[in-house]
C-alpha cells in the first residue's frame, strides 16, 4: 500500500494542521535522567499561549509530580514495561499500579514484540490483558514497535493482539530504537483498526518517534482521516508523540516568534 501523495503547498492548510497537531500532542519526556525540574520545564511548554496540548508522556515515578503541574484537562501519560517490551507481567503490571495510583489518566505500554517476533502470541496476550485489568477506566495505549517488526505480517498480527486485549490506542514506537513511525507501518495499524467492528469508531492511533515537522504530521493526519474519517482527528482518536515537534508547531502557527527549546529527548 503506499501512502496518499499529499502536498501541503498552502499555508492556510499547513497552519491548521499545525493547529491540529498541537491539540493532538502528547509532549514527551522520556530520558533516562529526567527529573522535577525537566518535567516542570515539560509542563509549561504543555500550555502554550497558541494552545495547550492533549497530554504529557513521562516516566511513571514521575507521574504524580506531572499531575500536580498541570491543569485537569491536559492528561497525563506515563510508560509502562518501557522500552524493552519485556514478558515480564508481574513488572508491567507493577508499572501500571504506579501509573494509577500516581493519577494519571493514561497508560502507555510496550507490547512483547521479541515474544510476537518468535511466535509466541500468548506471552503478549498474558502481557497486554494484565495491564488492561489493571488500569480499568484508564487509556490504554500499546506501543507495537513497529521498526523493530518490520514486515506488515507482524505489524498487522501485533495490531490485532493489541485490539483484542482492549487497545484504545494503537502506538507505532517507544522512540529508543533505530526505526520509528512510518506512514507504511501506519497505513496497516488504521487498516486493522477500521476493520475491526468495534474498534473502527472507537480506537484510536498515535505516532510517536521522529516526526520533527508540520509537513510530517501532514502525512499521518492524511492517513487517518482516509483509514478512520475526518472526524477521527481529534485527541480522542489520533496522538502525536513528541517533543521537538512542538517549535516546529509554534513556528507555523506564529513565524515571528522564537519558540522555547524543547527538552532533548529521542522523541
Amino acid at each position: 500500500m503506499t501512502p496518499p501523495n499529499i502536498a501541503p503547498n498552502m499555508p492556510q492548510d499547513l497552519q491548521a494542521s499545525a493547529r491540529t497537531a498541537l491539540s493532538c500532542l502528547d509532549l514527551t519526556s522520556l530520558n533516562d535522567a529526567d527529573t522535577e525540574a525537566d518535567i516542570t520545564q515539560l509542563c509549561q511548554r504543555a500550555q502554550s499561549p497558541l494552545g495547550q496540548v492533549a497530554a504529557v508522556c513521562v516516566w511513571p515515578r514521575l507521574a504524580a509530580f506531572a499531575r500536580a503541574q498541570l491543569p485537569a484537562h491536559i492528561a497525563v501519560a506515563a510508560v509502562a514495561n518501557f522500552p524493552h517490551g519485556n514478558t515480564d507481567v508481574d513488572a508491567a503490571v507493577r508499572d501500571t499500579l504506579h501509573i494509577v495510583d500516581a493519577g494519571a489518566q493514561e497508560v502507555d505500554v510496550v507490547l512483547p514484540y521479541r515474544a510476537l517476533m518468535a511466535g509466541d502470541d500468548q506471552a503478549v496476550t498474558a502481557l497486554l490483558g494484565a495491564v488492561r485489568n489493571a488500569c480499568p477506566g484508564l487509556l490504554l495505549k500499546v506501543i507495537l514497535e513497529t521498526g523493530e517488526l518490520k514486515t506488515p505480517e507482524l505489524i498487522h498480527r501485533a495490531s490485532q493482539l493489541a485490539l483484542q486485549a482492549g487497545a484504545d490506542f494503537l502506538k507505532t514506537s517507544t522512540g529508543k530504537t533505530p526505526v520509528n513511525a512510518t506512514l507504511e507501518a501506519a497505513q496497516v495499524m488504521l487498516a486493522a483498526i477500521a476493520a475491526g467492528p468495534a474498534a473502527r469508531e472507537k480506537v484510536g492511533f498515535k505516532a510517536s518517534g521522529g516526526i520533527r515537522t508540520v509537513q510530517e504530521v501532514m502525512r499521518y493526519e492524511a492517513l487517518v482521516a482516509h483509514a478512520l474519517g475526518a472526524e477521527a482527528l481529534t485527541p480522542k482518536r489520533f496522538r502525536i508523540g513528541a517533543s521537538s515537534l512542538l517549535g516546529h508547531i509554534e513556528t507555523v502557527l506564529n513565524p515571528s516568534a522564537t519558540p522555547a527549546q524543547a527538552p532533548a529527548s529521542g522523541y
